[in-house]
């Protein structure tokens, strides 16, 4: 009778050599429901970062319009939005705006020093009240008549403007009336944004989206919290804060 070696190793089982096919589905299994789990929040967390960045460079854009109108008395025309990048007057605010017309474009991106698109990659809309950015002297002063009449701006104390923000495109709850421009970023969808290359993105079918990409149209425009159909971002120039960044500068009244 044989006898045992005293350090044999006992031979491997099938079971000992690896995963079977089923285990290795299991483990599949889990570690795609732990990736699923965190692309979520990653996504989340990009979109929410894109937000924030495109509220900031609104409020940016708006310290710039600012800027400009202290210094030149006037606010600046929009750039003509079918120009595209790199091609001469591409970002360049227009000569004039009296026109409603040429009153809505995009926000003047090369005049301001600014980055010219949102974190989407569009252009941002900006409309102006044409009496506001025409050359000083030239205006209607929005319907007033100013005593004395301003010297080193083209628009007075008592001007108003003639751009609307809505709650929603039933025109219900004014969010704010008669100011003098409104600046837009047309959030993830991009609809109703130009791009860079001076072309407009399809303007879907939301009510209230549509209010915000209608060009010159009309004076209407819409702001409420995202929706799953509406993600415009609206942003306007007020009056009491244009005004006391003039008179504070000596150029009002």
């Amino acid at each position: 009778m044989p006898l045992a070696m005293p350090n044999q190793i006992p031979a491997y089982t099938y079971s000992d050599q690896g995963f079977t096919l089923i285990e290795m589905a299991i483990v599949l299994m889990i570690i795609g429901l732990l990736l699923g789990g965190l692309i979520i929040p990653l996504t989340a967390q990009m979109e929410q970062k894109n937000n924030t960045e495109a509220q900031k460079a609104l409020s940016d854009i708006k310290e710039a319009i600012l800027g400009y109108t202290l210094a030149n008395g006037r606010l600046p025309c929009p750039a003509d939005p079918a120009i595209a990048t790199g091609t001469v007057g591409a970002g360049i605010s227009r000569a004039t705006c009296i026109t409603a017309a040429n009153s809505s474009g995009v926000v003047p991106w090369a005049t301001l020093g600014l980055s010219e698109t949102d974190a989407w990659g569009n252009r941002y809309t900006y409309r102006v009240t044409p009496d506001f950015a025409v050359a000083i002297g030239t205006g209607g002063y929005g319907g007033c008549t100013p005593n004395p009449t301003p010297t080193m701006a083209t628009f007075a104390l008592c001007s108003v403007g003639n751009l609307n923000v809505w709650s929603s495109a039933a025109k219900v709850t004014t969010i704010a009336g008669t100011v003098p421009a409104v600046i837009i970023s047309h959030g993830k969808s991009g609809a109703g944004a130009y791009t860079t290359l001076g072309t407009q993105i399809a303007r879907g079918s939301n009510a209230d989206e549509l209010e915000n990409s209608d060009g010159s149209t009309n004076t209407d425009y819409v702001t409420h919290p995202p929706t799953p159909t509406f993600d415009d971002m609206v942003a306007w120039i007020s009056l009491d804060i244009l005004f006391n960044r003039m008179v504070s500068a000596d150029k009002l009244p």
